[in-house]
């Protein structure tokens, strides 16, 4: 079997260690996103990994679909999970428990709206490197944040009371992998990842991150969940194919889904 990576970085540890596992029997090819040539793609791999999210990432991925290829996650999905307000609207439509979500054209119609009130979490609408997520607490901080962002589409959220810690929860073709991490809306700003197995997660949060993927229709994702009290559940992140870093089995559930999802794909030819 030949497995595309569609990457700019074919050493981030999840891929270069699923790299090792697979190119003992089987042929690994990286697609860097940045520079591929869209018409000259050359035979098509039986299966593609999409580890990137920008334009090019997802121009190259429905150029691939496009001549039959199979893209883990689609160039749909993934681009879909980069609007918070669909995330938001799909999340609610299939019952998940996914804090209420108000969107507006920019910052500065959010301050000047006079609703929501604080507090607040404040979300540029596209998700993408070093994008706005800030807690906001008084008008006053609201206004601050429209001097630098102001005509920055976002959704605001009300601040729902937690302990400051965001449970990472990661799935890999339906094998869920957790992590605990402080908040970088904690007041200590984001802390170091700290393990936590999945048999100590509160009862049916791993079937919750599971039920994610098939409303989201994804593959490799990732889902942030805060414990509101009593493991009370409330999801305030999805992610299509994050870096997953650290966990033991990642690698081997993602090269076992890649061959997956390959013999599919040639099967159905």
């Amino acid at each position: 079997m030949t497995v595309g990576l569609i990457t700019p970085e074919p050493d981030h540890p999840l891929l270069a260690a699923t790299t090792a596992l697979l190119k003992g029997e089987h042929r690994v090819v990286a697609l860097h996103p940045e520079t591929a040539e869209l018409d000259v793609l050359g035979p098509l791999a039986d299966v593609y990994l999409l580890k990137s999210r920008t334009p090019r990432a997802l121009a190259l991925a429905r150029a691939l679909e496009s001549r039959g290829a199979e893209v883990v996650n689609s160039a749909r999905a993934t681009e879909l999970c980069q609007d918070r307000t669909f995330m938001a609207e799909r999340a609610g439509q299939a019952g998940l428990p996914f804090s209420p979500t108000h969107t507006f054209d920019s910052l500065t119609d959010l301050a000047a709206a006079g609703r929501p009130m604080p507090p607040l979490v404040v979300k540029s609408r596209h998700s993408r490197r070093h994008d706005l997520v800030a807690r906001v607490d008084s008008r006053a901080r609201l206004a601050e944040l429209a001097g630098t962002w102001g005509d920055e589409p976002v959704v605001a959220q009300r601040f729902a009371e937690n302990n400051g810690y965001d449970h990472k929860l990661w799935v890999i073709g339906g094998t869920v992998f957790s992590a605990l991490r402080r908040s970088e809306l904690a007041p200590e700003g984001r802390g170091p990842t700290l393990p936590l197995a999945p048999g100590e997660l509160p009862r049916g949060w791993v079937e919750l991150a599971v039920r994610v993927g098939e409303v989201f229709e994804l593959d490799v994702y990732g889902v942030d969940v805060i414990d509101t009290g009593d493991g009370t559940p409330l999801i305030v992140d999805i992610n299509a194919f994050p870096g997953i870093r650290g966990q033991a089995g990642a690698p081997e559930a993602l090269a076992a889904l890649a061959l997956r999802r390959a013999r599919k794909a040639v099967a159905a030819v």
